[in-house]
């Protein structure tokens, strides 16, 4: 019996010793997964907005040797009444407003500073968007008419097949995707596990095989759609989307900082919601889109993409908000009101008539609720309009 026990105590000491062995040498998967799995948590949500790097594999976008733009300080504004208690009730961790190019109110809260590097979920689709519009232009892609097969072979036979460049920037790709980010068997949470372990979401992609609706006759959000654009760009080009990125665009916005793609096991760039950087630089980019692709008196997305990619194209249903290539336009807008957001509450916001950009990063656990999604628009267009 003695024996036994003995035995049974070697045995049970080796699978100890086995089991910390493979927590040692696969100690930044399990950390990635916990902090996946933590991500959104109520305490520490803030926290990890501004560093996702601890739950992600990442890619540099490099601001380039350019000094550093100015966003000159203008006269501050006067904050309309109701501003404070929504920055409480959305959890708002900072708030950029420019008129003309200057900075007329700039706050951080929650802790968070001007440093941070906050998470832009799909915020980062409009930047994808505009990279496309200057690779089309350059001819790298030829149509937007062409099949998605055309310059992403590997989605031959699956959900993808047969839909257009135009579908998938229209989010009108007919493929059947969970997107419900508060069930955590759904797609698009899937998804994010599978990032957070070394997963490729190439493959991801091409196991979806299920559809809803003909290519380009129903709009439906489905993030996954901009992955395969950025398949596409890299099918076209053979080059990565954060080194396109930064030399096509980045490098000529005089960034305060570098920022950073997350990605996948693969490198590749989580293109549909995975950019860093600080809320100046947010700024610096839709300030360069509001200027119609101009910026610092050099025009680096084409004009006529960024009238065309903002302007409502999608089919989505009659009276509620609009979608263009990756932008959003809000219901009853004016014209060149678009813009970029991003779920727990980001924000780009560009009036083009009244020269205004407004950022707005948050960590809001209930953007989900009914009527917030209007409520942050509404108080978007009160600060344009308080000007």
């Amino acid at each position: 019996m003695r024996k036994w026990f003995r035995i049974a105590g070697f045995t049970t000491l080796a699978l100890c010793l086995v089991a910390a062995a493979v927590a040692f040498y696969k100690r930044d998967e399990i950390q990635r997964l916990w902090a996946v799995n933590t991500l959104f948590d109520a305490d520490h949500i803030v926290h990890n907005f501004s560093n996702m790097d601890a739950a992600f594999l990442t890619a540099p976008l490099d601001r380039g040797s350019a000094l550093t733009s100015e966003l000159p300080q203008g006269p501050d504004m006067v904050l309309p009444d109701t501003v404070a208690q929504w920055i409480e009730e959305r959890s708002v961790t900072s708030l950029l407003v420019l008129k003309e190019g200057e900075t007329r109110h700039e706050s951080y809260h929650l802790g968070t500073e001007e440093s941070d590097l906050r998470v832009s979920w799909s915020v980062a689709k409009s930047y994808l968007s505009v990279l496309f519009g200057i690779l089309l232009s350059e001819g790298k892609i030829a149509s937007l008419d062409d099949e998605v097969v055309a310059y992403a072979p590997s989605l031959r036979g699956t959900a993808y097949d047969g839909a257009t460049l135009r579908n998938v920037l229209n989010m009108a790709s007919g493929v059947a995707f969970d997107e419900d980010y508060l069930d955590y068997d759904s797609d698009i949470n899937r998804m994010g596990r599978e990032l957070a372990l070394g997963g490729t979401l190439d493959g991801f992609t091409a196991n979806l095989n299920d559809t809803v609706a003909e290519p380009g006759t129903e709009w439906r959000y489905v993030s996954m759609d901009t992955h395969v654009l950025g398949m596409v760009i890299r099918g076209a080009t053979g080059e990565t989307v954060p080194a396109l990125l930064s030399d096509r665009v980045m490098q000529h916005l005089g960034l305060e900082q570098s920022g950073h793609y997350l990605t996948d096991g693969a490198g590749v760039a989580f293109v549909l919601g995975g950019i860093n950087q600080t809320t100046r630089d947010f700024a610096r980019f839709g300030l360069m889109v509001a200027q119609d692709g101009q910026f610092a008196g050099k025009q680096i997305a084409p004009k006529d993409w960024i009238a065309q990619s903002t302007r409502p194209s999608a089919p989505t249903a009659e009276g509620k908000a609009g979608y263009g290539f990756q932008w959003w336009i809000p219901r009853n807008a004016q014209p060149g009101e678009f813009l970029a957001r991003g779920v727990y509450g980001q924000y780009i916001y560009i009036d083009q008539g009244r020269d205004v950009v407004i950022v707005v990063t948050a960590a809001d656990r209930g953007f989900r609720k009914p009527g917030v999604s209007q409520q942050n628009i509404s108080m978007l267009r009160t600060l344009a309009q308080s000007l």
